[in-house]
């Protein structure tokens, strides 16, 4: 039933013009709120820590916030942040982008994945934070 579930998801996505790796999912920014919970360690919205802060994200280059030591893979990176590289990214760093310097090992669900990246297209353009 699972599999007949994926391949029923995967033509509808492929019918609807949705790419391969998409966020298939709407998401929810209020679960992705409590998901972003894990990336603090390392990220904030208005300022660099271990990685690069967030307000901006959505439209910008790959390793480009100014100031922020980025590994070499990722300052040589020609893609631009949107759901969809969000999504490939967020779901394996390390087989996205080999020799990245992030250290955490990917978000597997589909929907986490969608939830968190809602969650950050709201909060890095509404945030009061992003808005300085």
């Amino acid at each position: 039933m699972r599999c007949a579930l994926a391949v029923t998801l995967a033509l509808l996505a492929a019918q609807c013009g949705i790419a391969a790796g998409s966020t298939a999912f709407p998401g929810d920014p209020a679960r992705g709120a409590a998901i972003y919970d894990r990336c603090i360690a390392c990220h904030a919205l208005a300022y660099n820590r271990t990685g690069p802060k967030h307000c901006g994200l959505f439209g910008r280059r790959a390793g480009s916030v100014s100031g922020f030591a980025y590994s070499p893979a990722m300052a040589r990176a020609k893609f631009t942040w949107n759901a969809e590289t969000l999504d490939r990214f967020l779901e394996n760093p390390g087989r996205t982008l080999p020799g990245t310097t992030m250290g955490y090992a990917g978000i597997a669900d589909p929907r986490e994945r969608a939830d968190l990246i809602a969650w950050l297209r709201q909060a890095t353009t509404e945030s009061p934070d992003c808005r300085r």
